[in-house]
């Protein structure tokens, strides 16, 4: 069985496409070949800067032959029945077989085809991946059809058995497979044959290459960390930075640099980022102090000076770099001390959020407002909060974050500690935006927590009002990760708020969503209301029939003068259902069933996150206990039987269960048990302690199985009948106050 080698060499590919590219080659060729008949023991995939290579071992040397026999139509079928079939199968009339068929006479074709040699195949499932390579972009040169992600110079196709190494035979526009390779572009110039993998990868690393990306991730690794070892300084770890520049270079070579002391004043986040962002360097630092004193280049060649001028010159560059945000922190600084976070922040009002939500500063107002009515929801103080989310966005105003957005909110705290900010102000600055994914940090500090909350409710609220949604996979203003970061929030730190309560706060300003009401006369408010709509000074009033529901929610609908639908109820239950959707893949994650979900959202207080979460991950521990599948079966069975009486009899059978009425032991036992589960679960209920009301309920599993086995509940006796009715009544109440098990599968 002979071993496959195939390498495409080119101008550099870029580093971000290399893994891609690689696993793509790897995954058209092998797919290709199985499909036309070849099968192979293993493949590996490699990538450097100039190369893609897939290896294959074990790979069959024939694909096998083939005969197919296929029934076509009835010989009494018509002309243009059999033409197509003709068609279908590429064979002409006298290929064709009559056989005997129940029906009658049946034409058949049997269709042959014969091995091919693997070198016919690899031919020509490479030339069509490389005709066909989805490359997230790709450029034509020179004359030729051919599109390449740069440049393509040469293809390596060898085929390795026991007899020796043979070209496959493969043209793709002016090039032609061949067995040769090139080494370093620097350092090894020139090119050399091979005669399979192992002499590849061998006289490639002799060529100053190293084939695999992640052994030059390693060597990168080791020699970057040893040599800060040697000074006493660390490397802080960067595994996106390490991949990046492993795909940069084909023979690492990694250099230890210092940085000039008039930099080292400037926050070590801002010299990671300006070094990482702009040079690629890692950051180094001093474990004594934290802070970055060095960095760490890689060179992709040896020099006779050990990399002297490749270090000179890096430094030149970084001294440039590193003055430029010297200048930005410093003139962010004397900004900030002349007119405070709140005065930098003031540029807000010129930036527009969103043409349908006003400006920057329009949202930050609409932030305090909401965060001043979280913060007793979490324990922060109400001032602190509306004075974290004033100068939460002002640094979008500073020249750093416009030259590093990946820096805002960090830069908030630094800035906002230099104004005199302090009581978790600062710290509120740069957690307000977290979390961003689901391995961020979430905030902690009550402050922070308040403004993070309503800086996402006032996204989502805000979008919802104007109906921008996520549509299928589009989400351009990320609101599910907004959604997912209130859940993280909320759970995370216990918080127990109403959700509807504090959407309709955070709907304030928003443009046909939170609305203030007003009666224009004395008399009933449905004849006629004004309207303040949004952020709007002109007043809007309702000409049809309108209604107001009150309690915890001010929801109005009705219409504008304009036609304009205003339905806030809708847009505030339809964002709560979108909160749910976010919570069953968060909860999913955590290995709670959605049915399990399902279950306690159709409980009271649905908008309580804490409070359903704590009541689901309960009933799921529950459902893993032996008492707790067997009870479901009890309950299902005993909604099954009431609910057929029920609709039969058109009564509801709610009330007046009496154990003097029982006629057997089960049904003693079971009103005892339901009596003293009654008196546990209640109360359990009430205090939210679902650990004990799931105990309790556990207590009813083998009475309610004993009844059922025992008792005939639709007995010719009407009072029997009706009594035992109305006891699986308080089965299912009693269930009920746990959770709808209605909705749990199995």
């Amino acid at each position: 069985m002979p071993d496959l080698l195939i390498e495409l060499f080119s101008e550099e590919i870029p580093a971000r496409m290399q893994a891609r590219a690689a696993a793509d080659l790897k995954k058209l060729v092998t797919d290709g070949l199985v499909e036309a008949g070849l099968t192979y023991a293993g493949a590996g995939a490699f990538s450097t800067p100039r190369r893609l290579v897939l290896s294959l071992e074990g790979l069959t040397a024939h694909s096998q032959a083939l005969r197919e026999e296929r029934k076509g139509p009835a010989a009494t079928a018509p002309e243009a029945a059999l033409q197509g079939f003709l068609r279908s199968t590429g064979l002409a009339r006298e290929q064709l077989e009559l056989r005997d068929d129940k029906k009658g006479q049946v034409w058949f074709a049997v269709i042959e085809k014969p091995g091919r040699a693997a070198a016919a195949i690899v031919a020509e499932v490479l030339e069509a991946t490389i005709r066909n390579f989805p490359w997230p972009k790709s450029m034509r040169w020179g004359t030729g059809s051919l599109r390449w992600v740069r440049p393509l110079h040469s293809i390596l196709c060898l085929l390795t058995d026991e007899h020796g190494p043979q070209v496959v035979p493969l043209s793709v526009d002016h090039l032609n497979a061949g067995a040769t390779t090139e080494g370093h572009r620097f350092m090894s110039p020139g090119r050399f044959a091979v005669t399979g993998f192992d002499d590849y990868a061998a006289k490639l690393k002799r060529a100053h290459v190293i084939l695999d990306p992640a052994a030059r991730e390693a060597q990168i690794w080791h020699d970057a960390t040893t040599q800060a070892f040697a000074r006493g300084l660390e490397v802080v770890p960067d595994a996106g930075l390490l991949a990046e520049v492993a795909g940069l270079v084909e023979w690492p070579v990694v250099l230890l640099g210092a940085i000039a002391p008039g930099f080292l004043d400037l926050p070590p986040e801002v010299l990671q980022t300006s070094m990482r962002t702009h040079q690629k360097f890692f950051s180094v630092k001093n474990p004594k102090t934290g802070r970055i004193e060095g960095f760490v280049t890689v060179a992709n060649r040896e020099t006779a000076d050990h990399g002297a001028t490749i270090l000179a010159g890096n430094n030149k560059v970084l001294s440039a770099r590193l003055s430029d945000a010297k200048f930005f922190w410093e003139n962010d600084l004397r900004t900030v001390h002349a007119v405070g976070m709140e005065g930098m922040a003031a540029g807000l009002a010129h930036v527009t959020f969103h043409n349908k939500l006003g400006s920057q500063a329009d949202r930050v107002a609409r932030i305090e407002a909401l965060a001043r009515e979280i913060a007793p929801l979490v324990g922060a103080a109400p001032d602190l909060a509306a004075e974290a989310a004033r100068i939460c966005k002002a640094d979008l105003q500073s020249a750093m974050v416009a030259e590093f957005p990946e820096l805002q909110g960090l830069m908030g705290r630094y800035y906002a500690t230099a104004a005199g900010h302090d009581d978790g102000v600062p710290e509120a600055c740069e957690m307000h935006w977290k979390p961003l994914g689901a391995a961020d940090d979430v905030p902690t500090d009550p402050v922070s927590v308040a403004v993070a909350l309503a800086d996402k409710i006032d996204t989502l609220t805000g979008f919802w009002a104007i109906d921008e949604k996520p549509t299928g996979s589009k989400d351009p203003f990320a609101l599910r990760r907004a959604a997912l970061g209130v859940i993280r929030l909320v759970l995370g730190n216990g918080v127990r708020a109403s959700l509807i309560k504090a959407m309709n706060t955070g709907e304030k300003g928003h443009i046909f969503h939170r609305v203030a009401v007003k009666e224009r006369e004395k008399q009933d408010v449905l004849d006629a209301l004004e309207v303040n709509v949004g952020a709007r000074e002109e007043i809007t009033t309702i000409r049809r029939t309108a209604t107001v529901e009150t309690g915890t929610r001010v929801l109005v609908s009705g219409s504008f003068d304009d036609g304009t639908a205003l339905h806030a109820s809708t847009q505030v239950l339809d964002l709560l259902a979108f909160f749910h959707d976010r919570l069953k893949v968060f909860l999913k994650d955590q290995g709670i069933r959605h049915d399990v979900i399902d279950a306690c959202l159709a409980m009271p207080g649905n908008d309580d996150l804490t409070l359903l979460v704590k009541r689901a991950q309960s009933l799921a521990a529950f459902l893993k206990t032996e008492d707790g599948p067997n009870l479901l079966q009890g309950f299902k069975r005993a909604n099954a039987l009431l609910s057929q009486a029920e609709a039969k009899d058109g009564v509801e059978y709610s009330y007046g269960a009496d154990p003097k009425f029982a006629e057997t032991d089960e049904e003693r036992a079971l009103f005892t048990a339901l009596d003293q589960a009654e008196a546990v679960l209640t109360p359990a209920m009430k205090t939210e302690d679902f650990a004990a009301a799931m105990a309790a309920m556990a207590t009813l599993r083998a009475p309610v199985d004993a009844f059922f086995e025992a008792v005939q509940v639709n007995s010719d006796n009407p009072i029997t009948r009706r009594n035992r009715l109305n006891l699986l009544h308080r089965i299912r109440s009693l269930c009920a106050q746990v959770a709808d098990l209605t909705k749990i599968e199995g």
